[in-house]
């Protein structure tokens, strides 16, 4: 689940900004002439989309450029030379590959001795191909939940056309089937999860009343073997204001433990320990994440907190017992705090350690944490080397201290190691990706912008350094739910954009979690425009340094990132020469009533709420539009199948601007979700249309 009109002085050196007062009431933006376009599936609201895209398809699809860019994408997304990412379930190791054969995907397997192999054999498992063609359905996989630590079961989870909603099957990995007569669940957007060999937690739509005012279930029960649906004893009900609820087992011998989860709202929550069908809460910080393994409880801080006669800072990863904990002792140790520039960028458990993925001005460190009778002794055990992103996973974090090691950077392919806490050689690489694009003579450079407040906004700059003068320059941002935006290697934007001769850069804007929780909530609700602050004065920092003039300077976002860029078409138009809105919010008046939208209430506000409506209205996209006006060259993008961001939020801005008389191009994939698309072919035409409308208006 983890989702005002201002007037600025007109040039690229200043962004002072004086903000009028709204001149339109709640009740009177509620007046929506194009209401009738958040019917998903309406005639009407359908035939208006076809007539968008066919606009779409003549003037931008048709050229040359767009079909051999859609050609060149898609043969790197469908290239065999793609490191196959694995998962290990009991001695085999698994995989989800799409390719020609299989654009769907096919869920296979291998050992790690064929894995290591330039071309491993790999057994069928799961095709989704063949079951789509077999069941005539739009299949496109959601999820597995497999049962640990019997890995003989697995609940498939199927949705159709990419959508969160999904359909749930029980599955015989050894029978490579699914099961007759075993668990199956009715298409909801839920969570499932093993409770033991013959029981599992569902929480689904049982029926009316049973969902949350944000479209997921508020209630969980526990399915046994057997039963109906019907006959599941509940678990735990929330109630209709929550989030969500969910529940889960350590089926460890030795270590077993049911979780149920309350999400109050995107940031608070309560956590129970379940014990013979009773629930004894943990006493957490309700807005901590919290984890649980092999008897000790690990908790995410994400603002300070006093206990046991410690404080703690914000941003701090504590670990402790957890049966202590659970009866009242506060002896934590602190595995992680925060220092100037730091924060954490997560952390992974294997059997006797604790690996911390540690972010130090947006570069990736991994030290590794090991209990002992002195308390937790700490060393490093990983490095970035420049601008490289780290990742790290355990292989198996009940059986052994391997871990699997992800590196990249904008212009380096991922390589894949496997390595041991304990050993003493270096890890072992398995796989390393191929480039896909020319890099020759790029350069990743970081630099620091000055916010309107003062705070120094971090960012990436890729391209040719010094001869960067007057490129077309593409600048990316994001801006929320603490997710950080950190180096990585995408053959799209070499390709699409670093090839042709373009700058691309990545702003690090507030509401992300480059800096930790403090980073996040200086951006939240009515504090929303520092975000746009701060890309706004990247974009500015570009033009100081001669990078990109406004004509030269494209700027892209998605879904909270496509509400940034809504803003920026409505708050300085005058700074950039092309946007690119993908599956984004724009209407805030309305956004929480739109399918998963209530959920995110605790991010942005409650446009129900006069007071929180006051500020909204100033980064409503769709409200703050307006004719006479000249805005930036548009294109928007959304999926019908997007079942947390309404497709409406981007039809809706498209219309009313169109009715102004504004230059906007739209496309929306029939299918695709929130992705915005349900294979490598659409993802190849819908990230040829991105690249081709940039460059079109960027480089003439």
């Amino acid at each position: 689940m983890r989702y005002a009109v201002a007037v600025c002085v007109a040039t690229l050196m200043l962004s002072a900004c004086t903000v009028s007062e709204p001149s339109e009431s709640a009740t009177a933006v509620d007046t929506d002439p194009h209401r009738w376009l958040e019917d998903v599936d309406g005639r009407e609201a359908l035939r208006w989309v076809r007539g968008r895209n066919d606009a779409t398809m003549r003037t931008l699809a048709n050229r040359a450029a767009f079909k051999s860019l859609r050609e060149r994408l898609l043969e790197v997304f469908e290239s065999k030379d793609r490191i196959p990412y694995i998962d290990k379930l009991g001695e085999h190791y698994y995989n989800f590959w799409r390719d020609t054969e299989h654009p769907r995907g096919l869920w296979r397997r291998t050992t790690l001795a064929e894995y290591r192999k330039a071309e491993p054999a790999w057994e069928p498992v799961l095709d989704l191909d063949e079951l789509a063609r077999r069941e005539k359905e739009n299949w496109v996989l959601g999820g597995l939940v497999c049962r640990r630590p019997d890995q003989g079961r697995c609940l498939v989870q199927l949705s159709r056309g990419g959508a969160d909603a999904e359909v749930t099957r029980e599955f015989d990995i050894d029978a490579k089937g699914f099961v007759d007569g075993g668990f199956e669940l009715p298409e909801s957007k839920g969570s499932v999860a093993w409770a033991g060999p013959d029981s599992i937690f569902v929480a689904t739509d049982f029926g009316p009343g049973t969902m949350t005012e944000s479209g997921y279930p508020r209630i969980v029960k526990l399915w046994r073997r057997g039963q109906t649906l019907e006959d599941a004893q509940v678990v735990f009900e929330g109630e209709a204001t929550d989030v969500a609820v969910s529940a889960s087992a350590d089926l460890a011998e030795g270590f077993e433990l049911e979780l149920v989860w309350r999400a109050r709202d995107f940031y608070n929550g309560d956590l129970y320990a379940r014990r013979h069908g009773e629930l004894i809460p943990i006493a957490k910080p309700s807005d901590a994440d919290a984890s649980v393994h092999r008897g000790r409880i690990f908790i995410e801080l994400k603002s300070d907190w006093s206990a046991g006669g410690a404080d703690y800072a914000a941003g701090s990863l504590l670990a402790g017992d957890f049966e202590a904990f659970l009866a009242g002792s506060r002896d934590l140790d602190v595995l992680f705090e925060p220092g100037p520039g730091t924060s954490l960028a997560g952390y992974s458990l294997t059997r006797n350690h604790v690996l911390v993925n540690i972010l130090d001005n947006v570069k990736n460190r991994v030290v590794v944490a090991t209990p002992s009778d002195d308390g937790w002794k700490q060393r490093p055990l990983l490095g970035s080397t420049g601008f490289q992103t780290v990742s790290v996973d355990p292989v198996d974090s009940d059986a052994s201290d391997a871990f699997f090691t992800s590196t990249t950077d904008y212009l380096t392919p991922p390589t894949l190691t496997l390595g041991a806490v304990e050993a003493d050689t270096e890890p072992e690489v398995l796989k390393q990706a191929p480039g896909y694009f020319d890099t020759e003579g790029l350069g990743i450079e970081q630099h620091w912008a000055t916010s309107a407040d003062g705070t120094r906004i971090p960012y990436f700059q890729i391209g040719r350094g010094e001869s960067d003068s007057a490129k077309p320059t593409l600048l990316y941002g994001y801006g929320g739910f603490e997710i950080p935006m950190l180096p990585g290697y995408s053959a799209g934007i070499g390709i699409g954009w670093l090839e042709r001769g373009g700058t691309y850069v990545v702003a690090n804007i507030r509401g992300g979690g480059e800096f930790g929780p403090a980073w996040h909530r200086a951006a939240l609700r009515e504090n929303r425009q520092r975000a746009y602050d701060d890309f706004i004065a990247v974009a500015e920092h570009l033009s100081q340094r001669g990078v990109a003039a406004p004509e030269r300077l494209g700027i892209l976002g998605g879904s909270n990132g496509g509400l940034l860029m809504g803003n920026m078409l409505t708050q300085r138009p005058d700074l950039f020469g092309a946007i690119v809105a993908q599956v984004p919010l724009f209407d805030m008046r309305r956004y929480h009533e739109l399918l998963a939208g209530a959920s995110w209430v605790a991010e942005f506000g409650d446009p129900d709420d006069p007071d929180d409506w006051a500020f909204l209205r100033r980064f409503s996209p769709y409200h703050n539009v307006h004719e006479g006006t000249t805005y930036p060259p548009l294109l928007v993008t959304t999926s019908t199948r997007d079942d947390r961001v309404h497709p409406a939020h981007a039809r809706k801005m498209v219309a009313r601007m169109r009715d102004m008389g504004h230059d906007v191009t739209y496309y929306e994939n029939i299918e695709g979700g929130h992705g915005g698309a349900a294979n490598n072919a659409q993802s190849a035409f819908m990230w040829a249309l991105v690249y081709e409308f940039l460059w079109a208006k960027l480089s003439g």
